[in-house]
């Protein structure tokens, strides 16, 4: 394993960890914007960098779009999160992150969904 992949692997494992501490103290049922904004608390509190709504341009051809969309959070400017609080995850929300993942280059997302009993279902890594 590369000193890359191993640096991915422990930023999720941090994200993670923030995600069920998060999940446990507020439960299922809130809006979307209230986990992020205590995602973001927990992740600053553990010393990585945090970039919450993060509007990025998107080229296409000789077009340029300046706020063409906007990820919920960017850790370390490695790893897309994508946060949820919905009943299922549907396709199209890993559709959606696997977009982000390939527009910004970056390998690494993980789809957080808050709207459920026990954090472990609302997890999905999605690696390119």
């Amino acid at each position: 394993m590369n000193t890359n992949l191993n640096a991915l692997n422990e930023i999720s494992y941090q994200i993670i960890g923030a995600a069920y501490k998060v999940h446990s103290e507020l439960g299922p049922g809130l809006l979307e914007s209230a986990y992020e904004v205590c995602m973001e608390y927990e992740l600053l509190r553990n010393g990585l960098k945090v970039e919450r709504q993060k509007v990025l341009p998107l080229d296409y051809h000789d077009v340029q779009l300046d706020a063409a969309y906007k990820i919920d959070m960017m850790v370390e400017k490695r790893i897309i999160l994508e946060l949820k609080s919905v009943e299922a995850i549907a396709p199209i929300h890993e559709a959606q992150l696997m977009t982000y993942l390939k527009l910004t280059k970056l390998k690494l997302g993980l789809l957080l969904n808050f709207n459920v009993r026990d954090m472990k279902n609302g997890i999905k890594r999605i690696a390119m």
